[in-house]
């Protein structure tokens, strides 16, 4: 983990971390690999962002990490089309990571 900040107040983790890869790691490796490090489910994390420098080999993933479905819907705005994507690549997630 590069950066980790409790935020009390919207009831969630605000992490960083950088990834080495050949290729830009895609949506759903960075949210399976919080789910896992953080032991919660994927219903509960928000990523941010996935940023790379052209020609570097170093990624940085922004994501929120909330306490509970309930504070994600409450604090979080989602358009259609990010609820869509969300619910197609949840449901992947869902089956590979174990429930805590």
């Amino acid at each position: 983990m590069h950066k980790e900040t409790e935020n009390p107040l919207m009831k969630r983790k605000e992490v960083e971390f950088y990834v080495k890869s050949e290729t830009a790691p895609s949506y759903l490796d960075a949210l399976s690999f919080i789910a896992k490090h953080f032991s919660t489910s994927p219903e509960t994390i928000r990523i941010k962002r996935i940023n790379g420098k052209f020609g570097s080999r170093n990624f940085l993933v922004s994501a929120n990490v909330y306490h509970s479905e309930k504070d994600l819907d409450n604090t979080e705005s989602f358009s259609k089309k990010e609820k869509d994507k969300m619910n197609k690549l949840n449901k992947p997630v869902a089956e590979a990571v174990p429930a805590q």
